[in-house]
């Protein structure tokens, strides 16, 4: 009698095919995924809503009963809580998904405007301004690791220029669009309008943000090994923030931090160097302005291209030149052409030098996978915070309103003396080793291509 067959078993269901990241996605036909773009709208609300104080503050003031002066502290508050909240929020957020931290973040800086666009004291608005900086530092912070996951390491440059061109075009268009708004509306129509165009980057967020949106490296993903564990895991918080006694790290957040001093102190003060040293009448204050957020667009977007294969040669040639720029429109800023021209020109120069350093940030703070955005973040915002104020102090001297053209003059100086021995002009060369998966890149291209 023969023996009953065994019933073969049953053969496991196959795992479901990852859905695209959203509908359109497969037909859209982007150079770099497309995650990068929605974070890059993210940073554009957010880049809109730094700035745009400078074009609100009379009628702010006004509704809340306190002198300019004392508004415009708003602007500091902004700039200090950025500062400090990049390393602390990239701290906290370190052991969770990066998509859960972005939308975490993205949400609260929706509702910090929400409730700022309703306050009827200035120290709530204060507050929202405090909580809204943290959750950008936060942000911020979190998307430049993010982005640097996304992509193979010779594509990083252009994925940060991606990131970056968020800000570009918050100060071409961003920051104008909320000045009208606030002329037609009053303030507290930017407000809620910062707030309404996070909604749908939150979205984009959750849907097309794979999980985890940090990778977890191997030792061979870090610049040396006793940072990071044996077993493969992200280092631990005091391996990371031990990155920040390496003198190069520091010497390039250094500079990245002085051309972003010098960027601001020029671009603050440009408005009474267009009416009251050029002559000109109050609307060329916002050609000028678009002038130069369009060419920090051009600036980003080249350096993007250049700063993965010759980071060296961007900044030996681009540096140079702007710090001639600074002084040159100093000279000229009673001729209106001259003038405008500059201002453009500057404006490609101060975003493209300034990007490359801070993806230079990136590679320098390899060994802190998680961290090494706020580092990167906290050398933006500490030139962000101190360019202007350097500024406001050459305005009672004998320069007058070209004084923090000067200025930014010497901070590019000031910044350019250690270049030349830190900076090669080749590019760094890529591990050798075996190819380490980063998750968020593998779940993007499979994302994509399901």
């Amino acid at each position: 009698m023969s023996r009953p067959r065994p019933r073969p078993l049953p053969t496991p269901p196959r795992p479901p095919r990852p859905r695209p990241l959203l509908p359109l996605a497969r037909r859209l036909p982007l150079p770099l995924p497309l995650p990068l773009y929605l974070l890059a709208l993210a940073v554009f609300a957010m880049g809109t809503s730094e700035f745009m104080l400078a074009g609100l503050l009379p009628d702010l003031a006004s509704d809340l009963d306190v002198t300019v002066g004392t508004a415009g502290t708003l602007t500091s508050a902004f700039a200090i809580g950025m500062v400090v909240g990049a390393p602390l929020m990239a701290a906290l957020a370190r052991d969770r998904p990066g998509r859960t931290s972005l939308l975490g973040f993205v949400l609260v800086f929706s509702a910090a405007h929400v409730v700022g666009a309703t306050a009827t004291s200035f120290p709530v608005l204060f507050a929202t301004r405090v909580i809204a900086a943290l959750a950008n530092a936060g942000f911020l912070a979190v998307a430049l690791t993010t982005a640097a996951a996304l992509v193979p390491p010779d594509r990083k440059g252009r994925a940060l220029a991606v990131l970056l061109s968020g800000t570009t075009v918050a100060t071409v268009a961003g920051v104008p669009a909320g000045s009208v708004l606030g002329a037609l509306f009053g303030w507290r129509s930017a407000f809620w309008a910062v707030a309404a165009l996070c909604l749908p980057t939150a979205l984009g967020i959750l849907r097309a943000v794979p999980a985890p949106a940090i990778p977890e490296p191997t030792t061979d993903d870090v610049r040396t090994t006793d940072t990071a564990r044996t077993t493969g895991d992200v280092p631990a918080l005091r391996a990371e923030l031990a990155q920040l006694t390496r003198p190069r790290l520091l010497l390039t957040m250094l500079l990245g931090a002085l051309v972003n001093a010098a960027t601001f102190a020029g671009f603050t003060f440009l408005a009474p160097v267009v009416t009251d040293v050029a002559g000109l009448g109050e609307l060329w204050i916002s050609v000028a302005l678009v002038l130069f957020g369009a060419g920090s667009f051009v600036g980003v977007a080249v350096a993007g291209r250049l700063s993965d294969r010759r980071p060296g040669l961007v900044v030996a040639c681009g540096g140079p030149l702007l710090l001639v720029g600074w002084p040159a429109l100093a000279v000229v800023a009673d001729e209106p052409v001259a003038l405008l021209v500059l201002t453009f020109v500057q404006g490609v120069l101060s975003f493209g030098v300034g990007s490359t350093l801070i993806a230079r940030v990136l590679y320098e703070a390899a060994g802190a996978p998680t961290m090494a955005g706020s580092y990167a973040t906290a050398a933006l915002n500490i030139g962000a915070a101190a360019g202007p104020l350097i500024a406001a102090t050459t305005l009672g001297t004998a320069a007058g309103d070209r004084g923090p053209l000067w200025a930014s003059g010497c901070l590019v100086f000031l910044a350019l003396i250690p270049l030349i021995p830190l900076m090669p002009l080749t590019p760094p060369k890529p591990l050798k080793s075996h190819p380490v998966a980063s998750p968020v890149r593998d779940a993007t291209s499979r994302a994509e291509q399901g």
